[in-house]
């Protein structure tokens, strides 16, 4: 036990004793995300302002406890499971929009903000925060930050870290800092705004982010393609990145995602097409009306038997809802999963796809293929009963393989599901000898004593692939 009594009352003296957990049942609820992997933690701090994480972060300094730092927990890597006990770290009660600076279109807001409270806000205000991870509607944006989310919009506007000019953070000395400017996020020397984007809470814990934001578009389009095979689908994706247009979105998804999301909501998809793709075009309305048309063309040279254009907001909705809705039907094919994020070259995905197919397949495990394929950055899901030992060690070697397809192709093992635990044992074979020193070096120097979110990243502990 390192949260002797005396700790926990020291604790107490700064959130108020109602903000420290240490009950078994309080800590079962804070050891795991949203993977397989679950650590209890021996106690749960929710502090309400950067200067009680500060100040927080400073009595685990002072006591060599290990700090895991935590949002929604909706994190598919493994990255908010406290793996060497000690402090969880709650954030969610920072949660304040500081600013909507309409003139400068930027943002300024605290860690526990939840996605979508920030994109509705922006949108009051004419503007557009553009990442959109699809649990944006849980998801915090210190944890988007952190893990630097993606999401259906990263095909035209980019990811999180595209949108980040600075940010508030906590050392884990406790030092409270900032980094970057609101103007265009560049500092004097080094990019330390970058090095804790996506660094997993491995180096800090972010508690404000300042974020651009973009104009709203005019207007959009939204259309569904279907499609007898998948390969057709994945060709169109390439086909139309290769044309000159570059769509707000382009998500793919194959048949046992179809099947499941009918079968989990119930509106009406068709459960007997090989695949689908769901794709928006925004800006003027000339441009739009102009390459919805285009896209359309290609979708039916690419083998679409139908393709659906949404003539209301409230058809294009519709649409978006089968998307939305994979998430919460991975349990019609098996309680257990593998999220992964293997992202390839966009003009590699009919590769990719045809090789996440004879993956399945040769390990018989369900595999679930949907992703923001406009970028790359695909979803192979793997899918398993974890009671059935046989099944769990087919669904760990297609795991191994799909990673190891992904980096033949060129590809990145997380286009923004971060590394965490879940893909630290592949992450030497991505960054190579000297990156992975170089990436435990810098963490090192930061965080000497490894209290931050220790067993992650570039410091796992397990064999490495």
């Amino acid at each position: 036990m390192m949260l002797n009594p005396a700790i926990v009352s020291e604790l107490q003296s700064i959130v108020g004793k109602d903000y420290v957990l240490t009950d078994p049942e309080d800590l079962f609820i804070y050891s795991n995300d949203a993977t397989v992997f679950s650590h209890m933690p021996e106690g749960v701090v929710k502090p309400a302002t950067a200067q009680e994480v500060a100040a927080v972060v400073k009595v685990a300094a002072k006591h060599n406890i290990p700090v895991t730092g935590r949002g929604a927990a909706t994190c598919l890597s493994g990255g908010a499971v406290p793996l060497k006990g000690g402090l969880v770290v709650e954030l969610v009660r920072l949660n304040k929009i500081r600013k909507i600076d309409v003139e400068n279109k930027i943002a300024v807001a605290e860690a526990g903000v939840i996605t979508f409270a920030l994109t509705t806000a922006a949108a009051k205000a004419g503007l557009l925060y553009p990442p959109d991870p699809s649990s944006l509607k849980e998801s915090t944006l210190g944890g988007n930050v952190a893990e630097c989310a993606g999401g259906p919009k990263g095909v035209k506007y980019g990811i999180t870290r595209n949108f980040v000019l600075g940010v508030e953070a906590v050392l884990p000395d406790g030092t409270l800092i900032e980094t970057g400017n609101a103007v265009d996020g560049d500092m004097s020397g080094p990019d330390w705004t970058m090095l804790l984007t996506g660094s997993e809470g491995t180096m800090g814990l972010i508690t404000a982010v300042t974020l651009r934001l973009v104009p709203a578009p005019e207007t959009k389009k939204t259309m569904m393609a279907i499609y007898s095979n998948l390969n057709d689908a994945a060709r169109t994706v390439s086909k139309t990145m290769a044309s000159g247009i570059i769509p707000t979105t382009l998500e793919l998804m194959d048949n046992l995602s179809i099947v499941a999301v009918e079968k989990a909501v119930k509106i009406g998809l068709p459960v007997q097409a090989g695949g689908l793709l769901i794709i928006e075009v925004d800006g003027v309305p000339s441009t739009v009306e102009e390459n919805a048309v285009k896209v359309s063309q290609i979708c039916r040279e690419c083998g679409a038997t139908e393709v659906k254009i949404a003539q209301t907001a409230e058809e294009a909705e519709n649409l978006w809802v089968a998307r939305r809705s994979v998430a919460k039907a991975f349990g019609q094919v098996a309680p257990c999963k593998f999220a992964e994020d293997a992202t390839v070259p966009r003009s590699l995905v009919p590769a990719a796809v045809e090789k996440f197919i004879e993956i399945g397949e040769k390990y018989n495990v369900p595999m679930l293929i949907v992703g923001h394929a406009g970028d790359g950055n695909m979803h192979p899901t793997i899918m398993f009963d974890k009671r059935d030992k046989d099944m769990v060690a087919r669904a760990e070697k297609a795991l191994d393989e799909v990673h190891v397809v992904t980096l033949e192709l060129g590809g990145t093992l997380s286009g923004e599901h971060g590394i965490g635990y879940a893909k630290a044992p592949y992450l030497r074979a991505e960054s190579g000898e000297t990156g992975y020193r170089l990436g435990q070096e810098i963490k090192s120097v930061i965080d000497p004593f490894g209290i931050m979110n220790p067993g992650k990243m570039f410091n796992y502990e397990g064999e490495l692939h």
